[in-house]
């Protein structure tokens, strides 16, 4: 007999403004994909710990040499493959350096298989989804070796972070705008172009026109630069023609990397917005050998309450490969300020919570001429958005954020119970937003989803210009004192601005030479 062990972290529970419309057609095919333990998981621990102590003679492993030490083990995926022929599951693909196996078969079998049901489910702003109550199982042969099965259900699990500017905004409020080379100027990032890298970008959905990017960069007066949509998952570049939709992230991504690391190639690795291709997407990017991203942009997140278990270990996981492997991620820490839009309580986003990736909050930014005159929180009310920050209940504080505190509104500071986020900011404030052109319309975009490719750029160019990648750069930057443009002034709601590290901006904004010298 055949004893069934509940796959940790794997509960879900029918949400609230959720009910359930009907039963799946049995007969359905879908895709599941299927992660494994990493072999050799306490000397990768060990190494994780001296890349967070910012060790300098870790040097970044080869993707060879990371699936080879700390892939999946021969072993595991053949007893997955046995799993799936007992149960008349095809293998779709395996990648060992990733740790995934992906099984196709009906939605009768993967219900016998890992003896869940899937039923119908509508919700009051997602739409209708495929899901399921409860806990996963696996059989006596696995338990132990699967750590995540995912795409059983395909709930909408994450949102882009970018804001169109308002056709109506208070008359006092000071509108400008800025194109991202003025940013960069700003912003005193270091010359160049980005030549000889590839900046990943991942996308939960929408697309871009060719012909869009063909005329911004004209009129901006820089090459245009080479753009390879990677299809992860059956998704692929569509345009909606929608600029309020996802199309607006995509473009806006593309434009703002574009526009400053012109030379560098762009790989957009387009998935659907579900926990199994968010991770699948970042892990294809990660892992990939024909493009090789050396820095990798993520506009897209949800609270950390919205994950399970499962999907944000899996998540943190291929985070994890990445520091590894010296692949710098920016991430956008979101645009509903200290309660992320959770609607209960302060909470942090996810995966700007990962200790793996460098946390990207927002400013609102004031000029004169080609010098900043003050920066402070963004945080544009109630209707406007705010920088995403706030403490972790998910992560621990990490080495490099030991001893720090969080400065609340009402005054006082708290010791972090948890990482940090943000790490850093850059001007996000729509107000004083980044001129694009989406869907053929120029329009001034802001959000915490401008800052994440910003920063992705700048360590771009930190990279060409070193000839080799910057990778885990959170330990250094904490490491060196006024590498960044320190804001003390504004709250994000519960979190309010402070000398050095605060929860609303993290060190601050970046003064690009002092970051490339840092690095």
């Amino acid at each position: 007999m055949v004893t069934k062990h509940p796959l940790p972290g794997s509960e879900r529970h029918v949400e609230k403004g959720t009910k359930v419309i009907g039963q799946c057609d049995p007969a359905e095919r879908i895709e599941v994909f299927v992660m494994l333990r990493r072999q050799q998981q306490a000397q990768f621990d060990a190494l994780m710990s001296r890349i967070a102590a910012d060790d300098p003679s870790v040097k970044p492993l080869s993707r060879e040499a990371l699936a080879k030490d700390y892939g999946a083990a021969p072993e595991d995926i053949a007893k997955v493959r046995a799993f799936a022929g007992a149960h008349g599951l095809a293998v779709v693909r395996e990648d060992p350096s990733a740790r995934t196996v992906v099984l196709g078969g009906t939605i009768a079998q993967f219900e016998s298989a890992f003896e869940v049901k899937l039923e119908r489910y509508q919700h009051h702003v997602a739409g209708p989804f495929r899901g399921r109550t409860g806990t996963i199982s696996v059989p006596d042969d696995l338990h132990g070796i699967v750590e995540a099965v995912l795409g059983l259900d395909n709930r909408p699990q994450a949102r882009p972070y970018f804001r169109i500017r308002p056709p109506f905004v208070p008359a006092r409020a000071r509108q400008v705008s800025y194109t991202p080379p003025q940013l960069a100027s700003l912003y005193q990032f270091p010359q160049g172009d980005g030549a000889g890298q590839c900046v990943g970008i991942i996308e939960l959905g929408g697309g871009y026109n060719a012909s869009d990017l063909k005329t911004y960069f004209a009129s901006l007066g820089v090459s245009e630069p080479t753009v390879t949509a990677v299809g992860v998952d059956q998704a692929g570049n569509q345009p909606s023609g929608d600029p309020n939709g996802p199309d607006g992230e995509v473009t806006l991504d593309i434009e703002i990397v574009g526009a400053i690391v012109p030379r560098a190639a762009i790989a957009v690795y387009f998935t659907q917005n579900s926990d199994a291709g968010f991770i699948d997407a970042v892990s294809r990017a990660v892992h990939d050998t024909a493009n090789k991203p050396s820095v990798i942009s993520i506009s897209w997140g949800a609270p950390e309450s919205v994950w399970t278990g499962q999907s944000m270990q899996a998540l943190n996981s291929v985070l994890q490969s990445a520091a590894a492997l010296g692949v710098t991620i920016c991430v956008a820490s979101g645009d509903s300020g200290s309660s992320d839009g959770s609607g209960g309580g302060d909470q942090v986003d996810f995966p700007a919570s990962s200790p793996y990736v460098l946390a990207c909050g927002g400013t609102h930014l004031t000029t004169s001429g080609s010098s900043i005159t003050s920066e402070v929180v963004w945080n544009d009310g109630d209707l406007g958005g705010a920088s995403g920050g706030g403490v972790s209940t998910a992560f621990p504080v990490p080495a490099w954020q030991q001893g720090l505190s969080a400065t609340s509104t009402g005054g006082g500071s708290q010791p972090l119970s948890g990482r940090g986020v943000p790490d850093v900011a850059g001007d996000a404030s729509p107000l004083t937003g980044y001129e694009v052109l989406v869907d053929g319309a120029q329009t001034v975009v802001g959000g915490t989803s401008a800052v994440a490719p910003l920063w992705a750029a700048l360590i771009a160019r930190i990279n060409a210009a070193k000839g080799q990648p910057a990778g885990f750069v959170n330990a250094k930057l904490y490491k060196a004192p006024g590498v960044c443009n320190d804001i003390t002034q504004g709250s994000n709601g519960s979190f309010a601005a402070a000398p050095g590290w605060d929860a609303c901006t993290g060190l601050g904004s970046p003064n690009g030479e002092k970051v490339a010298a840092a690095l």
